[in-house]
């Protein structure tokens, strides 16, 4: 285990183009991430533990911390252990009867288990070494902000399409907002 530093959900985050979200996690005692893209089902697997959302029935990761509480296999710990052409690969490790075993596993639905398990989370160094980003050393700093050119003027055609909203805006009576609501009181 001296080859693993264990981490923490910092969080999760929805990517604005596509329905991927990403995992943030983020090494104890440390200010390096490491990201992992996930589907949206998983992501929400997860956010389901993290804020410990009571379901009616038990959901697939649930289903799975089950079926090893029923074989008497203890879950110790989930490891995120290679990184190859961006595709992360997880274990699942589990006591059972004093044997140590690894069940592969995608590390979302690692992550998805330990947390429903509260069971730590550890990355193999060589996975951190190489896709783990420390915030200070990867922002690349600029001297001065960039400089903003003021708008290109509005072409005629274009002025004359916004006039309508200048209109509507003009009209509104922004200093007396309840003038023309109805009187609650008549009915």
């Amino acid at each position: 285990m001296s080859d693993m530093v264990e981490v923490v959900i910092d969080s999760i985050r929805v990517h604005l183009m596509a329905p991927n979200r990403v995992v943030v996690l983020k090494q104890v005692n440390s200010d390096r991430y490491l990201t992992i893209w996930v589907g949206p089902y998983e992501a929400e697997a997860i956010t389901v533990a993290l804020q410990e959302v009571e379901m009616v029935r038990p959901l697939t990761h649930d289903l799975l911390k089950n079926i090893f509480g029923a074989f008497n296999a203890r879950l110790t710990r989930v490891e995120i252990v290679n990184v190859q052409d961006n595709i992360f690969y997880g274990n699942i490790v589990a006591d059972a009867d004093g044997r140590e075993i690894h069940v592969d596993s995608r590390p979302s639905d690692a992550i998805a288990i330990a947390v429903r398990a509260h069971v730590p989370i550890f990355v193999h160094k060589n996975v951190m070494d190489e896709a783990g980003m420390t915030p200070d050393q990867d922002i690349v700093e600029t001297s001065a902000p960039p400089k903003r050119e003021p708008p290109e003027p509005l072409s005629d055609e274009a002025s004359d399409r916004l006039s309508v909203f200048k209109d509507f805006i003009d009209k509104l009576d922004i200093d007396n907002p309840d003038k023309d609501k109805p009187d609650s009181n008549s009915t």
